[in-house]
């Protein structure tokens, strides 16, 4: 069905925009996975870019509900570009996704530019496209030519060269974005050597597809990669009679082909996270980052940032963030080797990897230990447990045939078992371990072998974290019965096995009880998983407890970060 075009950008047709650009990338997702080469060839950039798009169109639809619960017709055009531009920055996925939430952040500042404003037309497009590239452009560290920011930019040339209304302006935007998506393998040798076109670029080319389908109601001639040999950007004969005479379709490497593209040599981990700081703080870690690793973004701005960076470190990226003001929904995903960042002889097929692990973690200390042992996290703050949908795609970061999945929570036993149901949908074996603690996870993660056999690997593992007695000490937040008797606000409670076992009035005590507890029916290893709120000098105490009352048993011992708990304990 045709769609109604809309005559001024207004809220209506932001919305529509958002709807419309949604349902190309969902459509394109696949194909711009498998030309995904730059800047790692991870293929998930068409998934990244259908993520962000799919969480701003969430954002703008949930005002036009408040709008509509309150009778109050439909909201402003200002109201609809923020929550668009506010949705995007807080879902943006990789570094595509991160670099189209500051493309729509751009547009939103000119859009809301008067709060009063009801639409705006042909000229305000212009503005907002301009105002787009060259806020990406700043965005990023290290601007590289053959990318999403030179499509951009030619977007933004090509508009500000159309006169007339938006549909006119939209159109133009799009026919620039294509014909330089055509050229970008002539700019970056890694396109050019795989034959393929910038898959961040063929994204935009399908937003700005949506948007010439909201001002005109017809579908653009689509720019769909096509087997072409060494001559990828030829032209082909372009009989769409929407289009202007003279538009160019894109060239590429079928899919298949492009699979073995290999990537250049580059860090090991991909860190992500939102920042709550002020904008000092934020120049400060950008230069932090940049010396730390490569391919970093970051977006966003009156309080609010999207930070995207490939490291070595990835707990130093998260420290730097915890210096500069409150990261969280940290995500890190470790490329695996035969991914990314392979050279010459190496080049192995981009293929998943046999088997990965993928972890829920409390903190963004145990985030980075996960990540370093190969895990792919998924951050759980207190009080902001994830969804099934964020495992799901979890699992499909960890681009592997099977994977072995720890909530480490015995309240997401649930939510993990719907999302290991959903990725088994999808051809992935999954195996769902019921860790309960962050502490069993590290003790299945330690005897995780990926040689053997995936059946006798998570029978390990399983092992491991069964053996492993967990507690946790953490401040009562108001007067409750419990199992060792009533406590008040801000008592320091010991929990066992996830029972209230002791209450006591300091940390450090409430903790040598729970462990002594813990150790009178035995044990080899200590874990400590120390909270941001736990005392200095509890870490050192707990060890000569142990050193001096208990013969043979080790300690180890971690930081875990804004984790909820002041202190985790396992025993195995």
């Amino acid at each position: 069905m045709a769609q109604v075009p809309q005559t001024f950008f207004d809220a209506l047709a932001v919305r529509t925009w958002c709807g419309l650009a949604l349902r190309a990338l969902g459509r394109a997702r696949e194909e711009i996975d498998a030309i995904n080469v730059y800047p790692v060839a991870d293929g998930d950039t068409g998934t990244n870019l259908y993520l962000t798009a799919e969480s701003a169109s969430a954002a703008v639809e949930a005002v036009f509900e408040a709008h509509d619960a309150h009778g109050s017709g439909k909201p402003a055009l200002a109201d609809a570009a923020r929550a668009m531009a506010h949705g995007a920055l807080i879902g943006a996925r990789g570094n595509s996704g991160t670099i189209l939430a500051q493309l729509l952040r751009g547009m939103a500042q000119v859009l809301a530019a008067d709060g009063e404003t009801t639409h705006t037309d042909g000229e305000g497009l212009r503005l907002a496209l301009r105002r787009a590239a060259d806020s990406a452009r700043q965005a990023v560290a290290h601007p590289v030519e053959g990318t999403v920011l030179t499509v951009a930019s030619a977007a933004a040339d090509a508009a500000g060269r159309a006169e007339g209304g938006c549909g006119t302006v939209a159109r133009a935007a799009y026919d620039g974005a294509r014909a330089a998506l055509a050229a970008t393998p002539g700019q970056l040798a890694v396109l050019e050597r795989a034959g393929v076109v910038d898959a961040g670029g063929r994204g935009l080319v399908a937003v700005l597809g949506a948007l010439v389908e909201t001002f005109t109601g017809e579908v653009p001639r689509a720019a769909v990669p096509v087997t072409s040999g060494p001559e990828y950007a030829r032209v082909a004969g372009d009989t769409d009679t929407t289009s202007p005479a003279g538009s160019a379709e894109i060239l590429t490497d079928s899919p298949d082909e492009c699979a073995d593209a290999p990537g250049t040599g580059g860090p090991a981990f991909e860190v992500i996270y939102l920042l709550e700081a002020d904008d000092t703080a934020v120049a400060r870690l950008r230069q932090r980052l940049d010396g730390l690793g490569d391919s970093l973004v970051v977006v966003g701005g009156d309080g609010l940032w999207n930070v995207h960076v490939h490291v070595d470190d990835a707990g130093a990226a998260v420290e730097a963030g915890v210096e500069a003001g409150r990261p969280y929904r940290i995500r890190i995903t470790h490329f695996g080797l035969g991914d990314v960042h392979t050279t010459g002889a190496e080049r192995p097929p981009r293929e998943p990897a046999q088997r990965a692990v993928v972890a829920v973690v409390p903190g963004e200390g145990l985030a980075g230990l996960y990540a370093e042992a190969g895990a792919t996290t998924v951050l759980a703050r207190p009080g902001e447990p994830p969804a099934s949908g964020e495992l799901v795609e979890a699992v499909r970061r960890a681009h592997a045939r099977e994977v072995v999945l720890l909530p480490n929570d015995a309240d997401l036993r649930h939510t993990a078992a719907a999302a290991a149901e959903q990725a088994r949908t999808e051809g992935i074996r999954v195996a769902l371990i019921p860790t309960r603690s962050a502490v069993q996870g590290i003790a299945a993660l330690a005897v995780h072998e990926p040689e053997r056999r995936f059946d006798e690997d998570v029978v390990q593992m399983t092992s491991a974290a069964g053996a492993t007695r967990y507690a946790e000490v953490t401040v009562a937040e108001r007067q409750s019965w419990t199992m060792a008797g009533i406590c008040q606000a801000g008592d320091i409670l010991g929990l066992i096995d996830g029972d209230v076992a002791v209450i006591g009035s300091d940390v450090a005590g409430t903790a040598e009880a729970v462990l002594d507890r813990m150790l009178s029916a035995g044990g080899e290893l200590v874990t400590l998983v120390l909270g941001d709120e736990a005392p200095e000098t509890v870490a050192d105490h707990l060890e000569a407890r142990v050193r001096e009352s208990y013969l043979a048993v080790d300690t180890v011992v971690y930081r875990g970060g804004r984790q909820g708990a002041v202190l985790l304990i396992g025993v195995e």
